[in-house]
């Protein structure tokens, strides 16, 4: 079965990324056609880009590239869970980004933004810029996550909107792994 790494991309403290990460890991393990995971970038813990050649290279120096490597290189697909701060993206998630290159390319990817006012949508389209110049492939559906009105207590309150996008972004990206695998792109 195909890999979903369903990351976290905000690393603040307080932040809502865990728990709107869940609910989309929920909605992936019931969707049942993706072997979904969680990876919290607070956790990977990358600093700001420290090696001393380019990604393209691929010889990385440090250990916590290695690892970080090794966790883009094992996955088939992706979901970032991204919030909007001051209508861009998170500095951690940009910075996850660019640490590596090869071990993206071709793979599907997911866009599950949020925040107060737009629900991210002005941060997950800078995201799609990025991932296209790592020649990912974005899945045409989006999850939108409002916050004032689908997240409280630290919970997701999801509506109708949010659980049908997932469900389309979750066939997406089932649709798009499927087609990577047999095309016999990406990085094994």
């Amino acid at each position: 079965m195909p890999q979903l790494a369903v990351i976290v991309a905000s690393t603040r403290p307080g932040r809502a990324g865990p728990a709107i990460a869940d609910w989309f890991l929920a909605r992936a393990k019931d969707h049942g056609e993706l072997d979904a995971g969680l990876v919290d970038l607070a956790e990977v813990n990358l600093p700001f880009l420290d090696e001393p050649e380019h990604p393209s290279r691929g010889h990385y120096l440090h250990p916590h590239t290695r690892r970080w490597s090794a966790i883009v290189a094992s996955t088939d697909a992706f979901a970032l869970v991204l919030p909007e701060y001051n209508g861009g993206l998170p500095a951690p998630l940009k910075n996850a980004l660019d640490f590596l290159y090869e071990e993206w390319a071709h793979k599907p990817v997911g866009l599950v933004s949020y925040g107060m006012g737009s629900a991210g949508k002005h941060a997950a389209g800078m995201a799609e810029q990025v991932v296209t110049a790592l020649r990912m492939r974005p899945a045409p559906t989006r999850v939108a996550v409002p916050l004032r009105e689908c997240f409280g207590g630290e919970a997701v309150h999801p509506n109708e909107a949010m659980e049908s996008a997932a469900h389309g972004m979750l066939d997406e990206l089932t649709s798009m792994t499927g087609a990577t695998r047999e095309e016999g792109s990406g990085v094994r």
